[in-house]
């Protein structure tokens, strides 16, 4: 079985390009012209339309050739254009890929030589004849320069067979994909994607990539993409619609906003897609607004921190964990711990902070977790705060440490610091990037991601820095590390797991947990725990803070019974919906604590006496 060597994805997970057509239609190009004849009569426009893709971000544009077949053309007498008007679509994005970006310094695009299915009205083609019209108009793609055909929009596993037996005859050099419209129902996704991807993995030469592109919007994608991963090996990219078009003065509108769509490719991105983009009613601005929240997520993060020189000493033995910190003691000898989770002011004055620090070391619990700019936030260093409660008030801080901040130089220099003052646990989380916060046009960094944390903080506590320099005496940290029991892609969060113990961890703390059952079924599938798991808990205030939580924290899921709860309480006074919430989470922690190692109750807009309320016996 042969195969291509062409494989874009080294890089990380690629952008692509959103609705050509949409594009066109919006600059007031009717519907009974021809689009893809537009190449010849007005390349400015889809010169500009390609511009716009690239500078929103994009690292594959696709060219204006959907429809540019001989049965598709000849219902507009241009049957003998057909070779033209697909070179010259080629060499339109061509001319604008080859020209790096001078804003982003990125590297040039990618050009994706665009091949619909033959969707001539009232005629029926043979297998053979179809294949041989989709032929000749690759071979001419091929001839513009494209760097590789994405025969997209496949309805059925007719149109595949054309497609594939299209590149038998065009070449075996010619790299390619399939994009699929998932099935309008759900119960059929499964078995229909299976066995259209089963096709793509048994050719004579399978393509490099498979697709899902158009037929839903991008929530309804989501089990797609679900049963895409299970059903092929291969990488997916997947281009949802802009939601559904709506009527309005003769014109098709679509209403899904960039900021929706974007939050979705995350969604993508966590489920191991490895390019994602946009079809019907997308917009530059939507592939913006898709590059702007996750492509520092999605470049490669298998950071090795290793050095390229000799190390300058060996590596040592590191001390032995139950001697390093109070918290490390009872993790070791796996005593029920009790953490709460307080935010860092966005000042700098600390006595309010350091009062809650008090009461909370006064009603006994084991640590405070101090978060590191969370929701991309710009908030005083917590390294400062919890240098203070340490040496001020003795309570051991828990300092969460993210990536998304400093290059691993800076990384290096804080953990240091960290190791100065003492502050030995402490909590490696790849971060939320900055769109999410007030800061949305900051870049963020992303060397690595929380397993490479992990190795470097591993390798400082063994006395070897990244630069292969010794560290005398080497670090005490108590590596702690994040996990989701309601992440969409269980296997690849079970994955990420072990990796993190592997490289170094010793405990992990989860997202909050408002679904019991979720948390328990998670940590059946995980089997015996390696190291000690700390729940996290979150005391809802609100109905209203229920539907926040839901709906625009990253990794939370509420079910709909506790919704349901706190909707009914909702009628009450505050104090009342706080009395649920408690409840709530009291009932969580007495449903989980047979299984996990501990609690870190987060403390509400800093109301500590809600989460000392939860952890009273």
């Amino acid at each position: 079985m042969e195969s291509s060597n062409f494989y874009p994805f080294q890089k990380g997970v690629l952008i692509f390009d959103g609705g050509m057509g949409t594009e066109i239609y919006r600059n007031h190009i009717f519907t009974n012209r021809c689009f893809d004849e537009l190449n010849l009569s007005m390349p400015q426009l889809i010169r500009r339309i390609h511009q716009s893709y690239v500078n929103a971000g994009a690292d594959v544009i696709t060219t204006n050739t959907f429809g540019a077949n001989r049965a598709g053309l000849e219902k507009y007498g241009l049957a003998d254009k057909t070779a033209e008007i697909n070179k010259s679509g080629a060499a339109l994005a061509r001319t604008v890929a080859i020209q790096p970006d001078a804003h982003t310094h990125r590297s040039a695009a990618l050009v994706a030589g665009s091949v619909g299915p033959i969707l001539s009205e009232g005629k029926e083609y043979a297998l053979s004849e179809a294949a041989e019209i989709l032929a000749e108009q690759v071979a001419a793609l091929r001839e513009g320069g494209v760097d590789f055909i994405l025969f997209e929009t496949i309805h059925t596993p007719e149109q595949a067979a054309a497609a594939l037996g299209a590149v038998d005859r065009a070449g075996k050099d010619i790299p390619y994909m399939l994009s699929f419209v998932p099935p309008e129902r759900d119960g059929e996704l499964a078995e229909t994607l299976r066995s259209l991807f089963d096709a793509l993995e048994t050719a004579s030469r399978p393509p490099f990539a498979a697709g899902l592109n158009c037929g839903r919007d991008p929530a309804e994608m989501i089990p797609a993409v679900e049963a895409a991963m299970k059903a092929t090996r291969l990488p997916l990219v997947v281009q949802p619609n802009a939601g559904c078009p709506k009527p309005f003065e003769g014109r098709q509108l679509y209403y899904c906003s960039p900021e929706y769509i974007a939050t979705y490719a995350m969604e993508y991105l966590n489920l191991g897609v490895a390019g994602i983009g946009g079809c019907c009613g997308t917009t530059a601005e939507h592939i913006a607004e898709i590059a702007k929240m996750i492509r520092p997520l999605a470049k490669s993060h298998d950071v090795r921190v290793v050095s390229s020189e000799e190390p300058a000493a060996p590596l040592c033995d590191e001390s032995p964990l139950a001697g390093r910190t109070k918290l490390a003691e009872k993790l070791v000898r796996r005593r029920w711990i009790r953490t709460v989770e307080l935010i860092p002011p966005c000042g700098y004055d600390l006595e309010q902070t350091m009062a809650k620090v008090r009461r909370l070391a006064d009603f006994g619990v084991d640590a405070v977790n101090i978060p590191d700019g969370p929701r991309a936030s710009a908030r005083i260093s917590n390294v400062a705060v919890a240098e203070r409660i340490l040496s001020e008030i003795g309570l051991e801080p828990i300092l969460h440490f993210c990536c998304r901040d400093r290059n691993l130089i800076g990384m290096q220099s804080v953990l240091l610091a960290c190791a100065l003052y003492k502050i030995r646990n402490i909590l490696f989380i790849t971060g939320d990037p900055p769109k999410l916060g007030n800061y949305p046009n900051a870049t963020g960094v992303f060397d690595t991601d929380a397993i490479g944390l992990c190795e470097l903080q591993t390798r400082l506590n063994r006395g070897i820095d990244l630069g292969g320099g010794a560290v005398d005496p080497p670090t005490d940290a108590v590596i702690g590390v994040g996990l989701d029991p309601t992440a969409l892609n269980r296997p690849r969060e079970i994955d990420r797991f072990r990796r993190k113990i592997d490289a170094g961890a010793h405990f992990a703390i989860t997202q909050p947990v408002f679904d019991s059952d979720a948390l328990l079924r998670f940590l059946d599938e995980i089997g015996e725990l390696p190291i000690p798991i700390v729940a996290g808990v979150w005391p809802l205030t609100s109905y209203r803070n229920a539907v926040f939580m839901g709906n625009e924290v990253p990794g939370v899921v509420i079910p709909a019974e506790v919704m349901r709860r706190m909707e009914e309480a909702s009628g009450g006074s505050k104090e009342d919906q706080m009395k649920v919430g408690i409840e709530i989470a009291r009932e969580a922690i007495e449903r989980i604590r047979p299984r996990v190692g501990g609690v870190q109750v987060s403390a509400p807009f800093g109301r500590v006496e809600l989460s000392m309320e939860v952890m009273a016996e």
